[in-house]
């Protein structure tokens, strides 16, 4: 089990290619970079967000009935 070569790669490489397409290979890539792109910027963002008070925690109201379920009902589309 040594080290695959050049010519493994190449041929794996020929056979994606051949598989995708080079048109979805493009797409694949520019999204992929988009993505990266868009997490960078979430990062820095969130990293110079000034921290959440803990002491302003939601709570959830209680009723009185304890055998009530909150639910939202949706309709099929």
């Amino acid at each position: 089990m040594g080290s695959f070569s050049i010519w493994h790669w190449l041929i794996v490489l020929l056979i994606v290619v051949l598989v995708f397409g080079t048109k979805k290979l493009k797409n694949m890539g520019s999204d992929l970079g988009g993505a990266v792109k868009g997490f960078k910027d979430g990062v820095r963002d969130g990293s110079t967000a000034a921290p959440a008070d803990p002491t302003q925690q939601v709570t959830a109201n209680k009723s009185a009935d304890s055998n009530t379920v909150d639910v939202e009902a949706k309709q099929k589309s």
